[in-house]
């Protein structure tokens, strides 16, 4: 991804863009086998589940399971404005990233083997999510009843 320049653009106006887009706060890719989870330390392992908090400053926080996330908000007081993304991985398709924890599509199933066994699943689409609902027998969950799920 670049950043689009306009013909016109002088070069304290480049510079200035170039500077805001670099502190943009940005997610970083999970290290399957690598990372640990800053809620439980236990190292991330299973490519169909993880999560992230971006904060304003930059920093990113990783974490195996939803529930160690919305734990370590919690536990740790982690401030609401401070946070500038929540992030989850999608289940049905964990090759493609993260996606917005707030709106995601979640199920929660005893089928569901979870890190810390939680057994929530988050999805990016409602579509995937209720063909797994079919699969694993579980119940849809919105982001506000995964987050009451886990106080």
């Amino acid at each position: 991804m670049g950043i689009p320049l306009q013909k016109n653009m002088n070069r304290a106006s480049w510079l200035l863009a170039l500077a805001l887009y670099s502190c943009t706060p940005r997610p970083e890719p999970l290290v399957y086998g690598t990372d640990g989870c800053a809620y439980c330390k236990m190292t991330l392992t299973d490519v169909r589940y993880g999560a992230e908090i971006v904060t304003f400053k930059g920093r990113v926080i990783k974490f195996d399971d939803t529930n160690c996330l919305l734990h370590y908000i919690h536990s740790e007081g982690i401030a609401e404005q401070d946070i500038y993304q929540l992030l989850v991985r999608d289940y049905s398709n964990p090759g493609a990233g993260l996606i917005a924890a707030k709106e995601s599509h979640y199920l929660l199933s005893d089928s569901l083997r979870s890190p810390m066994a939680s057994g929530v699943a988050a999805f990016e689409s409602a579509d995937s999510m209720q063909v797994w609902k079919k699969r694993v027998h579980g119940i849809f969950l919105t982001w506000g009843e995964v987050v009451t799920q886990f106080k």
